[in-house]
């Protein structure tokens, strides 16, 4: 065997050794915070992204359902309780272009260069009905401000997104760290409870442990979206940038 061929097998053993171990210490930073087989595969990124920032895992709960005041649950994907709030995020995995605004009840994915269309429900009016069940289960905290963040995963692109509401941020992954940053520089939540927040969550997590909860969710958020339009979801890569958010309309480009 030559001594270039040589050189190379030893780069390529010490390159797979390096990538299985940053997979593995990852791996043990996501079980700080939820089971890795739990949920979806950028959800834990943004988990991921969330400990990377120095959150504590304590403070990051994954993969919630949530019960309404109908009885009825809804599944939140991330949620974040820090000094300046709460962060709930929703996690989308697409490619193409997205258009949309927080007043249409669709919004609209096209693949191949529009040659295929498809729709897919609000994330903006998804995630603040996330929020409303949230804030109906805090009567002792009225006051904290609640922040929605719209994280898109995937090969996808911006094309017409437009959203003027309060708090309110629509992102690529790599703008994870810059909103949470802006958000943590808010001046200190007004608490009433603390020990209600962090108990809410942590059983909203315990719920997703729950088989009949989980059918129960599954079942309800089907019966609802028989009618709706479906999208299309498909192969991801950790994309970039953008949006904004608060109600000084501040833009991430």
């Amino acid at each position: 065997m030559s001594l270039v061929s040589v050189i190379f097998l030893i780069c390529l053993t010490v390159g797979i050794a390096c990538l299985v171990y940053i997979r593995l210490k990852e791996r043990r930073l996501i079980e700080q915070v939820t089971s890795i087989s739990r949920g979806e595969w950028s959800e834990r990124r943004v988990v991921l992204k969330l400990l990377k920032l120095g959150i504590n895992p304590k403070a990051i709960f994954h993969d919630l359902y949530i019960q309404k005041p109908n009885g009825e649950y809804t599944q939140v994907d991330v949620v974040v309780a820090t000094k300046a709030g709460i962060i709930v995020f929703e996690v989308k995995d697409y490619s193409g272009w997205i258009f949309g605004n927080e007043h249409q009840k669709y919004w609209t994915q096209l693949l191949a260069y529009g040659k295929e269309r498809h729709r897919f429900y609000n994330p903006v009016m998804q995630n603040a009905g996330h929020i409303k069940a949230i804030r109906q289960c805090l009567p002792q905290n009225p006051d904290v401000p609640i922040y929605s963040v719209i994280v898109f995963f995937g090969d996808s692109e911006f094309k017409d997104v437009t959203c003027h509401a309060d708090n309110t941020f629509i992102i690529y992954p790599r703008s994870i760290q810059r909103v949470v940053s802006e958000i943590l520089a808010q001046p200190n939540a007004a608490f009433g409870n603390k020990y209600e927040i962090m108990d809410f969550f942590t059983k909203a997590v315990q719920d997703g442990n729950n088989p009949m909860i989980v059918a129960s969710q599954i079942n309800s958020a089907a019966y609802h979206g028989r009618n709706k339009p479906q999208s299309t979801y498909t192969t991801f890569f950790d994309s970039s940038f953008r949006f904004r958010g608060f109600p000084f309309r501040r833009r991430f480009w």
